[in-house]
């Protein structure tokens, strides 16, 4: 078949596709913030249903670990970019 028909969805470069630097500027806060808020929810006892206990448990580490690697998958494959481009 032809890999420029599958290309968008089915990225060929797996370091890209994990590590480039992809989340800057208010989404990155954004992320933080919802993160933090998340899991002092969860200390708290603020949520106490066990389904929504796993459901704001995945929001926070979603927030956290995207911020803190600067990095999101879906954006990656959407070609979505709101860091600041790195001058060479």
């Amino acid at each position: 078949m032809n890999k420029m028909i599958y290309k968008g969805v089915y990225p060929t470069d797996l370091k890209k596709l994990f590590l480039e630097e992809n989340v800057g500027g208010f989404d990155l806060l954004f992320r933080t913030a919802f993160g933090v808020i998340a899991i002092i929810a969860l200390a708290t006892g603020f949520v106490k249903a066990s389904p929504w206990k796993w459901v704001v448990s995945l929001i926070a580490f979603t927030g956290l670990y995207t911020s803190i690697m600067r990095h999101c998958s879906p954006y990656y494959i959407f070609k979505i970019n709101t860091a600041k481009n790195k001058q060479k």
